[in-house]
C-alpha cells in the first residue's frame, strides 16, 4: 500500500497558518529583520537590471533634448553677439569723427544699417581669387556689390546671386579694391587685396603721407559700395624708398577673412539705387591711371 500525504486543503491551511503565525512574530519580535535584509541585497542586482531600460530611455531622450537646447542656444548667442560686436566695433571710429560729424549725426542714424547673419557654405583661397559662398540670396534681399561684415570688420561684398545663395569676393582678392581712410586723420586711399587672406596692401600713399604702424584705416564710404567707418585693417609695415613717388605700406585686415562660420549682410542708405544697373560695380575714387585695380563685378 502507498502511503499518501496531506490533502492539497490541508497543505493550504498549515501553509496559511504557519505565514500568520511568521508574520506575528515578525511584527512583534522582528526575528525576520536579519532574513528580510539578506534577501534584499541578493535581489538588489535584479531589480536594478528591470529598472535599467527604462532609465536607459529617459537618459537617452533627456541627452537629446537638452543638446537640441543647447544647439539652439548657441546659434541664437552667436549671431546676437555677432549683430552686437558689428554696431560696436564702429565706435572707435566715431569717436574720432565725434567733432567734424557731429552735426552730421543729428540727421543721419550712423549705426541704424539693417543687417542680417548668413552662413558660409565654402571658401575658395586659391593665390588668384578668395570667394566664399552664402545661404543667402535674392529671396532674402540680398543684391550684387552688398558689403559684409564679420565681428571684426569688414570682409568683402556680394558679387552674383542666386535666389537662395550668393557668391562674394574677399577684400584679400587680388582684384579687390575698398576705399578707405586713416581713422586717426582721415587720409583717404585705396586697400588692394594681395591674394594672402592676411595682408592688403595700400599702393598710393605718397612717400610723406602722415600714416603710422598700428593706424587703423576704416572705411570711407566712398563710392557707395561699402557704410562708412566699419574698421578695414590695421597698419603693420611701412617702407619709404628714397626716390620713388609713393610708399610701400602693409595693413592686416580686422576680419577674419579665412576663419569665420558666419558674417552679416548689411543694407545702408548709400546702397544702389534700384534704377542702377545691378550688373555693375560701384565706382572707386580716382587712382593713378598706370596703376588703378580692376574693379569688382560679376563673373
Amino acid at each position: 500500500m502507498f502511503l499518501r500525504g496531506p490533502s492539497l486543503g490541508t497543505r493550504v491551511i498549515l501553509l496559511g497558518i504557519f505565514s500568520v503565525l511568521l508574520m506575528y512574530l515578525d511584527h512583534r519580535e522582528d526575528h525576520l529583520g536579519a532574513f528580510r535584509n539578506a534577501l534584499s541585497v541578493a535581489v538588489y542586482p535584479v531589480r536594478v537590471a528591470v529598472d535599467l531600460p527604462s532609465r536607459g530611455l529617459g537618459w537617452m531622450a533627456e541627452t537629446v533634448s537638452s543638446r537640441d537646447r543647447l544647439l539652439d542656444e548657441n546659434r541664437r548667442l552667436r549671431e546676437e553677439r555677432l549683430q552686437f560686436l558689428a554696431r560696436l566695433q564702429r565706435m572707435e571710429a566715431l569717436q574720432a569723427e565725434n567733432t567734424r560729424l557731429r552735426a552730421l549725426l543729428d540727421s543721419t542714424p550712423r549705426l541704424a544699417d539693417r543687417v542680417l547673419v548668413a552662413n558660409i557654405l565654402s571658401v575658395d583661397l586659391d593665390p588668384f581669387q578668395h570667394r566664399l559662398v552664402i545661404d543667402k540670396g535674392s529671396s532674402d534681399g540680398a543684391y550684387i556689390g552688398q558689403a559684409m561684415l564679420d565681428a571684426d570688420g569688414i570682409v568683402g561684398q556680394i558679387t552674383r546671386v542666386e535666389p537662395y545663395s550668393s557668391e562674394a569676393i574677399l577684400i584679400s582678392d587680388p582684384s579687390h579694391a575698398t576705399p578707405i581712410e586713416v581713422n586717426r586723420n582721415g587720409l583717404r586711399t585705396i586697400a588692394l587685396g594681395t591674394g594672402d587672406s592676411s595682408r592688403v596692401i595700400l599702393p598710393f600713399l605718397p612717400n610723406n603721407a602722415d600714416i603710422q604702424i598700428d593706424d587703423l584705416l576704416v572705411s570711407s564710404g566712398l563710392g557707395g559700395a561699402f557704410p562708412p567707418g566699419y574698421p578695414v585693417g590695421r597698419v603693420v609695415e611701412i617702407e619709404r624708398l628714397p626716390g620713388e613717388p609713393f610708399a610701400r605700406v602693409i595693413a592686416e585686415p580686422t576680419g577674419a577673412l579665412n576663419r569665420e562660420r558666419e558674417v552679416l549682410l548689411v543694407w545702408h542708405r548709400a546702397a544702389r539705387a534700384p534704377a542702377e544697373d545691378p550688373e555693375s560695380p560701384s565706382p572707386a575714387p580716382d587712382e593713378p591711371e598706370s596703376q588703378a585695380p580692376q574693379r569688382v563685378g560679376t563673373e
